[in-house]
């Protein structure tokens, strides 16, 4: 069997019981960190606090060349590992379909997602948001600023007065056009920069969803740029209209000016 394991949000702690016992009770266990990464902790402290050894791959171990996890899960209980949700990312799904092809028995044992974090840190409904987008590094997609489709996705979800929900880009190791071979993670400040077209509007940054102490500000997009939020992951929300629970929930637990949240009212 083949069983996908999301590990929550932030450290060795976040993963359910059900994905515990999956990962202790596996012959094999493989992870991948480039899609996402669980900041609070580290390849190590996972393998110690779980008492499992954890085989990392890179994307091309996932993506190009998983025949020998696949050739494993045919006689074993392999387990996967991601952070967050387990099947958010197509390169999970694709995964999964290539182990059904052949076969093997798969199960899904879910994690905390960013997006129902996200919901839960801000105050704003879940059902309210439209179709998420994430924001790159300029250098990722070869040209400059926010690349137009997620322009046109944030004015969609803007006309149907609908939050969205802003994923920032994360870089693990090494990457074309990246000068470092550092992970490099994109902060709050540095996307509300780039989102300069809506400097007036309304934003949201959420950082370290999931850890003992998040920090959740609501602002302008130009005051966010100019803030500073500390480590990694972080969020970008950019609410739309606004039901009254929600326009109070921005003013209390996020600290939102109260005058531009009047103006996001339904």
């Amino acid at each position: 069997m083949l069983t996908f394991v999301g590990l929550g949000l932030y450290d060795e702690r976040s993963v359910t019981v059900e994905g515990q016992d999956a990962l202790r009770n596996a012959d094999r266990a493989y992870a991948e960190f480039y899609t996402s990464r669980l900041v609070g902790t580290t390849v190590e402290d996972l393998e110690a606090y779980h008492g499992q050894s954890i085989e990392v791959r890179d994307r091309a171990g996932v993506e190009q060349h998983p025949e020998d996890m696949l050739d494993a899960a045919e006689d074993e209980d392999v387990v996967f590992l991601t952070a967050g949700d387990t099947m958010i990312s197509t390169t999970h799904v694709d995964l999964r379909m290539r182990a059904v092809e052949r076969g093997i028995d798969t199960r899904v044992v879910h994690g905390v997602t960013a997006q129902s974090a996200a919901a839960g840190l801000t105050g704003l409904q879940n059902y309210r948001f439209g179709k998420a987008v994430t924001l790159p590094f300029p250098y990722a997609h070869g040209g400059e600023g926010v690349p137009p489709s997620m322009v046109e996705s944030i004015e969609a979800n803007r006309e149907r007065g609908l939050h969205t929900l802003v994923y920032l880009d994360i870089k693990v190791g090494e990457v074309p056009g990246k000068e470092s071979d550092d992970d490099e993670f994109m902060t709050g400040d540095v996307a509300a920069s780039l989102l300069q077209e809506w400097d007036d509007v309304l934003g949201v940054v959420v950082a370290r969803a999931g850890s003992p102490e998040p920090t959740v500000v609501a602002d302008r997009l130009s005051a966010l740029s100019e803030r500073e939020f500390g480590g990694p992951l972080h969020l970008l929300v950019i609410p739309g209209t606004l039901h009254h629970l929600e326009a109070d929930a921005l003013c209390d637990l996020c600290g939102a000016p109260a005058d531009l949240v009047e103006a996001s009212l339904v």
